[in-house]
C-alpha cells in the first residue's frame, strides 16, 4: 500500500506541475525575445525590460510577453539581429554603428541641461518633428528613444583638470564622445561597453568615457577608482529600442494598436526614468568605497569645456543639416522641452 500510495502521490504531483508548467505557458500567446548586450544585472536588464515586460502585458491583457536573452550578438550587431529576426526586441547605442546613424548625434550634444527622463522625452518629441521622416532605423520598428546621464570619465589615475586628460588612452564608444575625446586630445580605442572591465584590468586602457551608472553596471568602482565629473556631462549617449517589424506585424491588429499607446514617448519616456535610477545607483556605489574618489571639474574647466563644446556642437550641427534637417531648430527645440 505503501508503495502504491507513493506512486499515486508521485503521479498527483506530477500532475500539478504539468497544470502549472501548461498554465505559465497558456499566459501569454505570444511570448516575444528580448536580445540584450549587457550583463544580467545591468539596470536596463534588472530594471527597465522587466517594466518594459510588465507595460507590454498590462497593455495586452496578459496575452503578449517577453523574455530576456543574452549574448545572441555583439552590441554592434543587434540592429541586424532585429532586422534579421533572430530576436524581437534589443536595445542599440548609435554610436557602435557609425555611417549609419549622424542625426543621432543632436541629443549627445555637451550644454544641455536636465537628467536623462527629460533627455529621452525631448528626444522623442524631436525625432517626430525633424528627425523622422530621414527614417535613419529604417528596417526596424522604432519603439523608444532615450538618453544615458551625463558622460564622465573614470580612469586609473586621478584627473585633476582637463590638462591632464591629453595623451591619455581612453576607451570611446563612438557618436559626440568620440568627438569630445579627439578635441581633448585622447588616444581613443573602441572598446564595446560589455568588454570595459576587462580592458581596464588589462591596462589596455587609462580610462573610459561613460556614465555614472556603469561605476555598478560594469563594475568601474573596482578598475577604475577615479572619476573626473563634468557638470553635465562632457557628452550624453544616444540609445534606441527596437522591434522586428515583421514579428509587430503579425501579432493581432489590437494587439498591434494597444502597443502602439505604449511605444513612442511613453516607453521613451520610461527608459529615460530608470536611467535616472541607475545613474543614482553608480554615483551611490562610488560613494561607499573608501578607494573611489569623484573630482568635479573646476570652474575654469567648466568654462573651458564649455568652448570646446561649442566647437563640437558646429561641427554637429553641420554633419546634420547635411542630411537635410534645419539642426539650428532642431537642437533649440530640444533645450526647450527639456526645460519644461
Amino acid at each position: 500500500m505503501r508503495n502504491i500510495s507513493g506512486k499515486i502521490l508521485g503521479t498527483a504531483v506530477i500532475g500539478i506541475g504539468l497544470t502549472v508548467g501548461m498554465s505559465e505557458v497558456r499566459a501569454a500567446d505570444y511570448n516575444l525575445i528580448i536580445s540584450s548586450w549587457a550583463p544580467p544585472t545591468h539596470g536596463m536588464n534588472a530594471i527597465m525590460f522587466p517594466k518594459l515586460i510588465k507595460m507590454i502585458e498590462a497593455a495586452t491583457d496578459g496575452k503578449v510577453s517577453a523574455k530576456i536573452r543574452y549574448k545572441l550578438a555583439s552590441p554592434p550587431s543587434q540592429f541586424d539581429l532585429i532586422q534579421d529576426g533572430a530576436a524581437d526586441f534589443t536595445w542599440i547605442f548609435h554610436g557602435y554603428n557609425p555611417g549609419r546613424f549622424t542625426l543621432t548625434k543632436l541629443i549627445e550634444l555637451p550644454g544641455y541641461k536636465g537628467n536623462a527622463q527629460a533627455a529621452s522625452v525631448a528626444y522623442w518629441r524631436v525625432h517626430a518633428k525633424y528627425l523622422a521622416k530621414n527614417n535613419e532605423h529604417r528596417g526596424v520598428k522604432l519603439i523608444a528613444l532615450m538618453t544615458h546621464g551625463p558622460g564622465q570619465i573614470h580612469s586609473n589615475k586621478a584627473i585633476k583638470s582637463l590638462a591632464d586628460i591629453k595623451g591619455l588612452k581612453l576607451r570611446l564608444p563612438g557618436g559626440v564622445a568620440s568627438d569630445a575625446g579627439a578635441a581633448l586630445g585622447v588616444k581613443g580605442i573602441k572598446v564595446p561597453a560589455p568588454k570595459v572591465y576587462e580592458t581596464l584590468a588589462s591596462n589596455a586602457a587609462d580610462g573610459v568615457t561613460m556614465p555614472f551608472e556603469s561605476r555598478k553596471g560594469f563594475k568601474l568602482v573596482e578598475v577604475a577608482k577615479n572619476v573626473f565629473e563634468m557638470p553635465g556631462g562632457f557628452y550624453r549617449g544616444s540609445f534606441a529600442l527596437i522591434m522586428n517589424e515583421a514579428k509587430f506585424k503579425s501579432l493581432p491588429a489590437k494587439y498591434q494598436t494597444a502597443l502602439n499607446k505604449i511605444f513612442g514617448e511613453t516607453m521613451s519616456r520610461m527608459a529615460g526614468g530608470v536611467w535616472d535610477e541607475i545613474d543614482a545607483i553608480g554615483r551611490k556605489a562610488t560613494l561607499a568605497r573608501k578607494d573611489n574618489k569623484i573630482v568635479v571639474a573646476s570652474s575654469a574647466d567648466q568654462a573651458a569645456y564649455a568652448k570646446i563644446g561649442a566647437n563640437i556642437k558646429t561641427k554637429v550641427l553641420k554633419q546634420v543639416a547635411a542630411k537635410g534637417v534645419d539642426s539650428k531648430a532642431a537642437v533649440a527645440f530640444i533645450a526647450s522641452q527639456m526645460a519644461k
